[in-house]
């Protein structure tokens, strides 16, 4: 049976659901790039909103009502993150069957990353934002092997379009990577922040002013080095030079403990099974054909399995070096 869980997300249903929590659309709203859940940027008479209508079954109330109050309590420290709009004292709202949260339209553009000032300016972000996130969620999930790497392995070596012949050499390469990833880990143990998870260029906003960090859907518990690492970009040199602004500013704020960045190359593997067993986990919703087209090709499985055996060659290179400051 196909999962169609926003098929009867109409615009009337988003005009109404605005409206139950007292704000007056004008009718105008645009889809924006969103596939776990459905986002818009709707127009009211006051001001814009982005208004997004969480899938069904992800997260449970509790973990999405921990996700705000952290955003909450950064901006009350005055962290560039935009927290969920509150009404008669809830930011997680009901309308139907669909749950949905309204955030103030910050407008700006993503992927700014581009000069040494830039990536020192983020990096000064992050590190206040590692200041103020000590402890741990306790309905979020923890960055380990259990929960994103073993999971993602079954998907994908049970997907339907998983090649016969790659079967084996699929499960072979991701199960030394599983291996690899846990023992890195372990080795390191590193200390565990609440972190933003999945904070890529696409999740840095730059309004002309300043950075702001944006989309918290997938905070978790984890190490530092998981929030800078994949801001980083091409090859290894530019990724050196890259990591040293970003440490830069993140260190006028906290401390780095240089060992994790010997967890950058693990994490890049179990984000590379965890983002394709994501999309195969998703592949009965409509959305998810229209957006990955090449996924159940052939070609994309063979290239996945070389991806992997690559990858498992950086890790057993040297991992990038920072000075210390």
């Amino acid at each position: 049976m196909t999962e169609r869980p926003f098929a009867d997300l109409t615009p009337e249903t988003v005009l109404e659901a605005a409206e139950s929590v007292g704000l007056k659309p004008t009718g105008g709203f645009q889809a924006l790039n969103s596939f776990e859940n459905r986002v818009y940027k709707l127009e009211t008479e006051e001001t814009p909103w982005a208004i997004k209508f969480y899938r069904p079954k992800r997260w449970s109330d509790a973990a999405i009502r921990e996700e705000h109050a952290f955003i909450e309590a950064l901006a009350a420290v005055d962290i560039p993150a935009v927290p969920a709009y509150r009404f008669a004292d809830e930011t997680l709202f009901h309308h139907g069957h669909h749950r949905f949260a309204l955030f103030p339209w910050r407008p700006g553009r993503t992927g700014m990353l581009e000069t040494a000032a830039d990536r020192e300016a983020v990096g000064r972000t992050l590190g206040r934002l590692h200041l103020a996130a000590p402890g741990r969620f306790s309905q979020r999930p923890t960055l380990d092997v259990p929960t994103f790497v073993t999971p993602a392995i079954a998907t994908l070596a049970e997907s339907p379009f998983m090649p016969p012949d790659l079967g084996r050499p699929f499960r072979d390469v991701a199960q030394r990577l599983e291996h690899a990833i846990a023992e890195n880990l372990a080795a390191i143990a590193p200390a565990t922040l609440r972190l933003h998870g999945d904070c890529h260029a696409g999740n840095v906003l730059f309004d002309g002013t300043r950075f702001a960090i944006v989309d918290f859907d997938d905070c978790l518990n984890g190490p530092a080095v998981q929030d800078l690492w994949m801001l980083l970009p091409g090859d290894r040199e530019e990724q050196e030079e890259a990591l040293a602004a970003i440490m830069r500013g993140y260190e006028v704020f906290r401390a780095f403990d240089r060992r994790e960045l010997r967890l950058i190359e693990p994490l890049r593997a179990l984000r590379l099974l965890h983002y394709n067993a994501w999309i195969a986990r998703r592949w009965d919703d409509p959305a998810f054909p229209r957006a990955f087209p090449w996924f159940p090709e052939d070609r994309h499985f063979r290239e996945l399995v070389s991806l992997l055996q690559s990858q498992e060659q950086r890790l057993k290179a040297p991992p990038i070096a920072v000075a210390q400051r």
